[in-house]
């Protein structure tokens, strides 16, 4: 798929916009979202939108809601406060609606993978918890993704909380007991299945567990790839590296 280098875009016709990279965390001016890495950019007006906010086509499908037709407004229509029926969060800019059936997606929501892969491991996308997410403990509505043994869910709501909070840690000199601290509230992915294959260690089906331990240790930093909006970010792997440690 060809990227522009360069677009104009209808909420910022004064300048075109520039594509670039960074490692320092922005906020979307299109779906007012946290991003990282691409970033369509007017350096003049400090105008940054997530690369695919920038190129985010006027209607898409997604496979999760196979009836909906969902199109691209630039401010969240009607007069009550939509959420974002993938992440549960508010939406306060860019948004995919479908007039029908009523559900709304962020770009960056709609645009997540349905496997992430980096070679090695696998986790899948699910509308729905089979357990109880990892980070908050609760089986909540909103996405997931989920390890391939079904052992290991995390909220795409909870990754994002995280992703903020590191952030603010990180950019405003936050105590570093206090970052400490925000890195232990998830239990990392490889000691939560490894635990998981011990308990089942002598039931049937554990050397299946074992292999998705194997497969699953370190997949969970591409949640945080993919939830900025760009898989190619380097700094989710910075970021998101104590979840697999």
């Amino acid at each position: 798929m060809k990227i522009d280098k360069e677009i104009s875009h209808p909420i910022h016709p004064q300048h075109r916009l520039k594509l670039e990279y960074t490692e320092i965390p922005f906020n979307c001016d299109g779906c007012k979202e946290a991003g990282i890495g691409y970033k369509y950019s007017c350096k003049r007006c400090e105008f940054d939108l997530h690369k695919t906010c920038g190129a985010a086509p006027p209607t898409i499908t997604h496979p999760f809601y196979r009836k909906c037709d969902f199109q691209l407004y630039y401010q969240p229509p009607g007069r009550e406060m939509r959420i974002c029926d993938a992440c549960r969060k508010d939406v306060l800019g860019f948004i995919y609606h479908c007039k029908r059936c009523g559900f709304d997606l962020h770009p960056c929501c709609a645009n997540l993978p349905q496997v992430l892969d980096d070679g090695e491991h696998n986790l899948y996308l699910c509308l729905k918890l089979s357990s109880s997410c990892h980070r908050c403990g609760g089986k909540g509505a909103g996405w997931c993704y989920r390890s391939q043994c079904k052992s290991y869910n995390l909220h795409v709501s909870c990754v994002k909380e995280l992703l903020v909070e590191s952030w603010q840690a990180m950019y405003l000199n936050v105590d570093k007991n206090k970052v400490r601290e925000m890195q232990t509230r998830i239990p990392s992915l490889k000691g939560t299945l490894k635990n998981h294959h011990h308990v089942h260690r002598s039931g049937k089906g554990g050397g299946k567990v074992s292999k998705c331990c194997e497969m699953a240790g370190g997949a969970v930093r591409i949640i945080v790839s993919a939830i900025l909006g760009d898989p190619t970010a380097l700094i989710a792997a910075v970021v998101g590296g104590f979840m697999s440690k």
